[in-house]
């Protein structure tokens, strides 16, 4: 199953600056670590913003939850989920 999933990170302000950084650095080794599975398939950054557009690949909508609550930013995040089905008009075949 295909999900477009929307994310936008707000950490308040007077969060402790190394602990964030350490956060960051998880966040980022559980990326990779999911895009290496081929779960997290596509990650893009929205310009300007705290947030990211990215393309998951998992088995269940359960698969995706269990994912995104491990996210070490999680407790900061705003995430939006879409389920994506393939276009009928697409050319190019489903990921998944």
């Amino acid at each position: 199953m295909l999900f477009h999933v929307a994310m936008s990170v707000k950490v308040p302000l007077d969060f402790d600056k190394d602990r964030l950084d350490e956060l960051g650095r998880r966040e980022h080794e559980r990326a990779a670590e999911l895009q290496r599975q081929g779960k997290w398939l596509h990650l893009w950054r929205v310009a300007g913003q705290r947030a990211n557009i990215s393309i998951f690949s998992v088995e269940t909508p359960l698969e995706l939850h269990e994912i995104l609550e491990s996210l070490p930013l999680r407790p900061f995040m705003t995430i939006d989920v879409t389920a994506l089905c393939r276009h009928p008009g697409s050319l190019k075949e489903e990921a998944r």
